[in-house]
């Protein structure tokens, strides 16, 4: 039978320090024996559909600026 999970404060902050800030992406939590032993942190990041990455400045009204604006500082 199932271990059941324990999860504690430490943990739900962990979680939502990895989670912070993500914009697309995933959080994988790998659990053995009813406690998190590992977190993994996969961030996609989108950008305009130019060779740069920048968006012209004559099609920026159609594109939301989530596309336009990379966030930076990603853990």
């Amino acid at each position: 039978m199932a271990k059941p999970l324990k999860v504690d404060e430490t943990w739900l902050e962990r979680i939502a320090g990895l989670l912070d800030d993500m914009e697309f992406g995933s959080l994988h939590i790998v659990v053995h024996e009813g406690q998190i032993v590992q977190m993994e942190r996969t961030e996609r990041r989108r950008f305009g559909n130019t060779s740069s990455g920048a968006v012209p400045p004559e099609k920026s009204s159609r594109i939301s600026a989530r596309q336009q604006t990379p966030r930076s500082g990603t853990k």
